[in-house]
């Protein structure tokens, strides 16, 4: 039986690196384009926020927080090259995209998968790290084959293999875009050549995934059980297509459920949350904390597995072992043994995500590098030093035999 969508969103996010002295002016490429728009982050519009993030995360993901009127008044007056150099100097800025509400008649609607363009979000840090986030969500009474087909093509849609397998079954429903190769050019255009992340141990042919879906409480309620729908549940939480016949185990997906109608999958690409409308919660509270606080969660465990990425890569490409080192040293300090939240879901995701991704395991792997590379360096430099000691002394004792000499004759 096909189940009812009730409610569903997701979240595209492909990663991308700018040089680090190129940041800047990415920043004044923004804030040039009347498209863009620095998105500022207010303590009485964003509580939630504002209270879900322990001060450190805060300060690092929302620097904007700590603007006042007047300051952002200021900003805004600002040339904006000025402007640009003190973004450049918060830890991260938040751009949206401005998108035309006007919507275009359907083309066909028999013919294809429409969708609507809710959100573009670019998410910069200024180590150069960035996420291109974009939140898309199906037209009409979507039935969840429709979504587990949208979420598997979509994914793929800026990978150079989909121009082979074409696209003409996904129609963009928003005048923002007239099609999905317009739509493939506004990427490009974000997210340039993209070589530095190329660099890094990151798949840049795909798009990582972060969805929400409620379904209609008739196939998961007080009655009927989540055991009944579980393959659905793994297929949603793999991106696979709704054909795909592949028998998956519960193992091929971590599960997290804090709720009784709700369950959040994860695995190293992707992170859904499955819900029935059974719970009034999930399609009214649980959407907004999971598309807000949650989200931002996951991106500040993907910057830190990025960040440990880029560092290995310097590890083998840079002989500056010191510089290295100091690196690292404060990314453990700034970012590695802080906490994110104090809230009790939050804590479980965060550890869940860092787990999923792997990061313990790629910062031990880092640091037992740096150290053996640091101790090497200083036994080097140890020897060297005993070694012009030991110089010193011969000369010192030759020069001693010579003034004995001289005196004794």
């Amino acid at each position: 039986m096909e189940l009812k969508t009730n409610y569903q969103y997701t979240y595209f996010m492909y990663p991308f690196m700018i040089k680090n002295n190129k940041y800047k002016n990415y920043l004044i490429k923004l804030l040039k384009d009347k498209n863009y728009k620095l998105r500022i982050f207010e303590k009485e519009k964003d509580l939630k926020m504002y209270e879900y993030f322990l001060p450190k995360a805060r300060k690092l993901l929302f620097s904007s927080f700590s603007f006042s009127n007047e300051k952002n008044k200021q900003l805004k007056e600002l040339p904006i090259d000025t402007r640009a150099a003190i973004l450049s100097k918060y830890p991260c800025n938040i751009f949206e995209y401005n998108l035309n509400t006007d919507i275009q008649a359907k083309i066909d609607n028999k013919n294809g998968i429409y969708f609507t363009i809710r959100k573009i979000e670019i998410i910069c840090f200024n180590t150069g790290i960035c996420f291109l986030c974009i939140k898309a969500s199906l037209e009409d009474e979507s039935t969840f084959s429709d979504v587990l087909n949208f979420n598997y093509k979509f994914k793929d849609i800026y990978s150079k293999t989909s121009e082979l397998n074409g696209y003409d079954k996904i129609r963009l429903q928003t005048d923002s875009f007239a099609n999905v190769e317009t739509f493939r050019e506004l990427i490009q255009n974000i997210v340039g050549n993209n070589d530095e992340i190329k660099k890094l141990n990151v798949n840049t042919e795909r798009f990582l995934t972060y969805s929400y879906l409620c379904i209609d409480q008739s196939a998961w309620d007080n009655v009927n059980g989540f055991e009944e729908i579980e393959n659905q549940f793994i297929k949603y939480a793999n991106v696979l297509s709704a054909d795909n016949s592949v028998s998956y185990d519960k193992n091929s997906v971590e599960t997290l459920s804090k709720w009784k109608y709700a369950k959040i999958g994860l695995t190293r690409s992707s992170v859904s949350l499955f819900a029935s409308n059974y719970d009034m919660n999930n399609y009214t509270i649980l959407p907004y904390e999971y598309e807000n606080q949650y989200f931002y969660t996951y991106i500040l465990n993907l910057y830190k597995k990025l960040y440990l990425e880029k560092m290995a890569n310097k590890y083998k490409e840079t002989k500056d072992i010191k510089k290295i080192r100091k690196e690292f040293t404060k990314f453990t300090k700034e970012l590695w043994i802080r906490e994110t939240t104090e809230d009790i879901i939050g804590i479980e995701l965060n550890n869940r995500i860092e787990d999923i991704l792997g990061l313990e395991k790629l910062y031990r792997e880092i640091k037992n590098k740096y150290d053996i590379l640091y101790k090497d360096l200083n036994i080097r430099k140890s020897v060297k030093a005993n070694f012009i000691v030991l110089v010193i002394l011969m000369l010192s004792l030759m020069l001693n035999i010579y003034n004995f000499i001289i005196l004794s004759n």
